[in-house]
């Protein structure tokens, strides 16, 4: 059980260390919470790259992308190969698929909103 002692209501906030966190690199939901993650996704989606060549696209110091890099290899999301001295990384569209079914769940959602505003909007034009 979860002791708070000492702290007022406006300190728990700060303080309420008891809940567990999924770390960022535990899964693919979590790893692709960071915006830069997906940046490099998106960078890799069409084209498999080395590491020099997302730096300079993405605008990102090396030791960066090669961390990010190495949560989204862990987790699954891209996969390395060397080629030369270099290490091309791509995208795993098998692992991203499990993301992409979970958000196809809230594309239904959001058609279905955009189809009750355009029925609105025609109803208002039938009126004028």
């Amino acid at each position: 059980m979860c002791k708070i002692s000492g702290l007022t209501y406006s300190h728990i906030s700060m303080y309420y260390f008891c809940m567990a966190r999924a770390a960022t690199t535990s899964d693919a939901f979590n790893a692709v919470a960071e915006p830069r993650r997906r940046d490099i996704l998106n960078y890799l989606a069409l084209q498999e790259r080395p590491v020099g060549d997302i730096v300079a696209a993405l605008e990102m110091e090396q030791p960066s992308v090669s961390k990010h890099l190495r949560v989204l290899k862990d987790v699954g999301l891209v996969r390395a190969r060397r080629e030369g001295r270099q290490i091309v990384y791509s995208v795993n569209a098998d692992a991203i698929r499990p993301l992409h079914e979970w958000a196809s769940t809230f594309e239904r959602l959001w058609r279905h909103q955009l189809l009750k505003v355009k029925e609105r909007a025609e109803e208002k034009v039938k009126k004028v």
